[in-house]
């Protein structure tokens, strides 16, 4: 994927895994729950990958993990 933002995706895709282990949920069954593939869930948690996410789908893993967007989103963050 071409952006110019690399960095950022990179950190939304490590906070989504930290919110999801942290959850106790696995990529297999954290993925069929935001209804996506696990291949797709891997690129986005994928440190050497950058692989952008609809709103739609950033909704839903909020939904699922009870946490707000900004909390994968801001960059004022300093979890990861």
């Amino acid at each position: 994927m071409q952006t110019d933002y690399p960095e950022r995706y990179r950190v939304m895709g490590l906070r989504i895994a930290y919110y999801r282990k942290k959850a106790g949920y696995t990529q297999e069954v954290f993925a069929e729950k935001i209804d996506r593939s696990l291949n797709f869930l891997a690129q986005v948690e994928g440190y050497s990958t950058t692989r952008g996410i609809s709103l739609e789908t950033l909704f839903k893993i909020c939904d699922v993990l009870g946490i707000q967007p900004g909390k994968l989103l801001d960059d004022d963050d300093q979890l990861i």
